[in-house]
């Protein structure tokens, strides 16, 4: 990633970014939640939303980046693969699938740490 821009769509618009800026936008804590699997559909990459799969939805983060998610309550640990886009909750940073929340050890919503730096 050194040196080039990283193009992060957004509501539609278009930035450029640096990597750095990048970095500092992936690697950071917030709020994750679980993924709806009411819809069944396809996710934002193609892929088919599989609940039992170790995936997630971040909203810029290029699909196939993988990102350890952990638990600030707990201290567990998951490495998750991007392949959808969200969430789309103020105040959320990731979605993970119910496969996921389970390694954490959450359902709902949990405090976590992004890294992306895997």
């Amino acid at each position: 990633m050194k040196g080039r821009m990283v193009l992060v769509i957004l509501a539609g618009l278009a930035y450029q970014i640096s990597p750095i800026q990048y970095a500092a936008a992936a690697d950071r804590g917030g709020v994750a939640s679980v993924y709806s699997t009411e819809s069944g559909g396809k996710t934002a990459s193609g892929q088919k939303l599989n609940p039992q799969a170790l995936t997630a939805a971040h909203r810029t983060l290029p699909f196939g980046t993988k990102v350890k998610v952990t638990n600030k309550h707990n201290g567990q640990s998951v490495v998750v693969t991007i392949n959808d886009r969200g969430p789309f909750v103020r105040g959320r940073v990731i979605d993970v699938t119910p496969a996921a929340a389970r390694v954490l050890g959450f359902s709902g919503l949990a405090q976590v740490t992004v890294d992306a730096s895997n």
